[in-house]
């Protein structure tokens, strides 16, 4: 499980929103506590079709939930 944030100062407003940008391959903040907190990633780095993944919008108030290969 990996939890992510928009990256570049993005924000989104609906989950719809997020896992378009998640499928079009736009880089997330790992969030994540570990050696890779803070790095930049996007859906091909991230094994996305083994790896469920929690991106953080709307100031970081909700959350979006992608399993593993999802579409």
């Amino acid at each position: 499980m990996l939890t992510l944030s928009p990256a570049y100062g993005r924000d989104y407003t609906s989950a719809k929103a997020v896992k378009a940008d998640w499928q079009a391959g736009k880089d997330f903040r790992i969030e994540s506590y570990g050696p890779d907190m803070g790095r930049y990633i996007g859906k091909e780095e991230a094994d996305a079709e083994h790896l469920t993944v929690m991106i953080r919008y709307k100031r970081l108030t909700q959350l979006c939930v992608i399993k593993p290969g999802a579409r």
